[in-house]
């Protein structure tokens, strides 16, 4: 079983990460303050449309206070979204702002509507966390995934990763009769890879999300991170790996009756080779912010000793024990997998982030 060991301390912002972020069009144009979002004046519960308490709040503002703050989200979803191109966003409206009141970081939830058809859709005003962004950026590259993020000053803009929450998959829908669990398995076998060679920690059911899409008389799943804040800060090696979370379990025990060990192999294989095609892919970026990550500290010293040791023992190298903090072992470990691609052995020796 994986445990988290104590509440997490955000890392702020460094210099050489502000500078990573300004030359790949990280930073926000327009600025806003967490803190800003922090000066409503009423806040009551939000529930669900079952009447149980989400242990959001939705905030209110002064009049004058709101409409300078809406007007700067409304401008900051058009910059997320449509590259700053406003004049596409003159029939949305910013139609509710929500407080999260549990975990660290107290994040705030803009909900956006469309007045012509009432769509509607969500991002996040948080706490910048240099882990956060570390996790945001390695899932662009690293993983299928699109991520959409800004930063401005300590502050992180970030947009809403859509799908049906992993706690609420298993509870409703794992067994209802119409998934394909073998395909459902397979997808999750490759996150637990994507994961554990990122080294994303944290990955319960309440930290991913369920993305289904039909395909002809079949189902595929992409399973998605939402939660990025234990990027690369634990000691510990099953941190990093979904599958050692207990409530992950029931998917875990779907396994054990739809795949083999040896189709486990060759699916992790399969990711191990997709996540090396993606680092070459994005070659000059993965080398950035490897660099950038190398020269930050985000993870307690102990914590990198202990997580270099496992990783040692894991892979039988010893080119993990010479790593001195937490980019250099996040590197390591996406190295490792390179070298073991022979498609890109001599690509990785001439374009190495070292």
């Amino acid at each position: 079983m994986a445990l988290i060991s104590k509440k997490k301390v955000p890392y702020p912002v460094t210099e050489p990460l502000e500078y990573f972020l300004d030359q790949y069009d990280r930073m926000s144009p327009i600025s806003i303050k967490y803190e800003d979002l922090c000066r409503y004046n009423t806040a009551i519960p939000l529930y669900d449309s079952n009447g149980e308490d989400t242990l959001w709040v939705t905030v209110f503002y002064a009049q004058d206070d709101m409409e300078q703050i809406y007007s700067t989200l409304k401008t900051l979803y058009a910059t997320l979204r449509a590259d700053g191109n406003v004049n596409v966003m003159e029939h949305l409206f910013i139609d509710r702002v929500d407080m999260c009141t549990y975990g660290n970081t107290k994040p705030f939830r803009i909900r956006i509507v469309n007045r012509i058809n009432d769509n509607f859709d969500y991002f996040y005003v948080k706490v910048a966390d240099a882990s956060r962004i570390y996790g945001l950026e390695l899932e662009d590259i690293l993983s299928p995934n699109k991520v959409s993020y800004l930063v401005t000053e300590q502050t992180l803009i970030e947009e809403h990763i859509p799908g049906i929450p992993g706690d609420s998959f298993i509870n409703h829908y794992l067994e209802d009769g119409h998934q394909n669990k073998t395909r459902l398995t397979k997808e999750f076998v490759k996150f637990n890879e994507r994961c554990f060679v990122q080294l994303l920690g944290d990955m319960h059911s309440s930290n991913w999300v369920v993305l289904m899409v039909p395909d002809f008389d079949e189902i595929n799943y992409r399973i998605r991170p939402i939660d990025f804040d234990q990027q690369s800060y634990e000691g510990r090696r099953n941190i990093y790996m979904p599958q050692f979370y207990r409530q992950n379990n029931a998917i875990l025990k779907l396994m054990m009756g739809k795949i083999s060990w040896e189709s486990v192999r060759q699916y992790q294989a399969e990711e191990r080779f997709m996540i090396a095609s993606r680092v070459m892919g994005f070659r000059h970026r993965a080398k950035d912010i490897l660099k950038t990550m190398r020269k930050d500290i985000i993870a307690p010293r102990e914590n990198v000793i202990t997580l270099r040791s496992d990783l040692s023992e894991h892979y039988k190298s010893s080119r993990f024990l010479k790593c001195e903090n937490m980019g250099e072992i996040v590197t390591e470990s996406i190295e490792h997998v390179l070298r073991r691609q022979e498609k890109y052995k001599n690509m990785f020796e001439a374009n190495s982030p070292y």
